[in-house]
């Protein structure tokens, strides 16, 4: 007779896995957390360290250190290849792993529409690495136009392209407007930083789609306040190492962020089920695979629908949801108890800033806009982040930038 306890694989340490692993913390199972990276990105703020108001350690942890508590908990550091279902085998560069239950929380990376090419020249968002990419551009932008200003008087200041009006297209501009017009200013001899060009491109008719018009009007009347140039209906037909071409004409740009789609991770388009269109897997109202109940996806790389026909939106809160709900539904399983009802989503708001003192926020049928908005904002994520530490030091960074308008992160690192 075996005494082994089942294995519960669970791939990737973002917000759905990590709750998928909590909830299973009193369970008689082993929970095996297979993760390409060694720690947890808070992602809503990944902008903030792309944009030197926070250094990378405020907004990551070591998976360890978050499980260490948790006795049936083990991390593998290796990345996840294929799944062998008729076998129960997850593959990965560590070698094979059999599961009796699989959780597949592997997220999402960017999408550019067929266009891979351009990630070279417009880094998405999703890692440190893409942060600490993106803030190495924008920031050495402005080295570049100081040298080029030693020889010309005139010499043209740097020009920034956001590419996407959603929240983290519209977070990034007014960030990089608030880097130009208040971090670096009376720093450069040869250029006024502040005379920057910050373009927004949306392809869509408006900026914050999921966001009520009212919200993304104000959002749009700020962001032009601060600056930054936002041009709607207006599609992207290429981009390469000089600017950004649209149907209108091209953009000379310094720097390019990418934030106009996503699509599942690969791990996730491979599996042997029905997709959405970005590869997202289709589940059942369990969050599993049809025909495999042992397998589960949730987070960013599912897509869920609510009652009402819309998908579950791809955020934070979400993922935390889908996770939890998994990890319960596996416990009451192994203990021989009936499963819970089917997932059901709760929406608990959106929000997004736009700049120094500003968001915009909507919670049920609650609009909260400029300082207010802001405040809330950031009570929101200083909340959510992990542990006590990252909430006291982000909090004293946010204070000491918004008294002194400086961003104390501003380093060139890498190559």
């Amino acid at each position: 007779m075996s005494l082994r306890r089942p294995r519960v694989i669970i791939v990737g340490a973002g917000f759905a896995g990590l709750a998928a692993a909590r909830a299973l913390a009193d369970a008689p199972v082993d929970v095996l957390i297979v993760d390409a990276r060694n720690h947890h990105t808070f992602q809503p703020l990944l902008y903030q360290v792309a944009t030197a108001a926070l250094s990378p350690a405020e907004i990551a942890w070591p998976i360890r250190h978050l499980l260490k508590s948790q006795a049936n908990a083990r991390v593998v550091m290796s990345r996840a290849l294929e799944v062998d279902a008729a076998a129960g085998r997850l593959l990965t560069q560590a070698g094979p792993l059999d599961y009796d239950q699989l959780v597949i929380a592997a997220g999402a990376t960017h999408s550019y529409f067929g266009h891979d090419r351009w990630q070279t020249f417009a880094p998405g968002l999703k890692s440190l690495e893409d942060a600490l990419a993106i803030r190495r551009g924008i920031l050495s932008a402005f080295e570049r136009a100081e040298m080029a200003g030693l020889e010309d008087a005139e010499v043209a200041v740097a020009t920034f392209v956001v590419v996407g009006g959603g929240p983290t297209g519209v977070e990034m501009a007014g960030a990089i407007a608030e880097v130009a017009r208040d971090a670096l200013q009376s720093e450069f001899r040869h250029i006024d930083p502040a005379a920057a060009r910050i373009v927004l491109v949306e392809a869509g008719p408006r900026i914050l789609p999921s966001f009520p018009p009212s919200l993304a009007a104000e959002a749009q009347r700020r962001l032009s306040r601060y600056g930054v140039e936002v041009m709607t209906e207006a599609k992207v037909v290429d981009i390469d190492a000089s600017g950004v071409s649209l149907s209108e004409g091209k953009i000379a740009a310094a720097a390019i962020v990418w934030a106009a789609g996503v699509r599942a991770a690969s791990l996730v388009s491979g599996l042997a089920c029905d997709h959405d269109g970005v590869g997202r897997a289709l589940v059942g109202p369990e969050l599993s695979l049809l025909g495999h109940p042992e397998i589960f996806v949730v987070g960013d790389a599912a897509a869920v629908t609510r009652p009402d026909g819309r998908p579950v939106p791809g955020i934070a809160p979400a993922a935390k949801q889908m996770g939890a709900y998994v990890g319960g539904l596996i416990a009451r399983r192994v203990a021989g108890r009936s499963p819970p009802p089917p997932f059901r989503y709760r929406h608990a708001g959106d929000l997004a800033t736009i700049g120094r003192g500003a968001a915009v926020v909507r919670i049920g049928s609650v609009q909260l806009t400029g300082l207010v908005g802001w405040l809330f904002w950031g009570l929101v994520h200083i909340y959510f982040l992990i542990d006590l530490r990252a909430r006291f030091f982000v909090a004293l960074d946010w204070a000491w930038s918004y008294v002194t308008y400086q961003r104390g992160a501003r380093l060139i690192t890498g190559d």
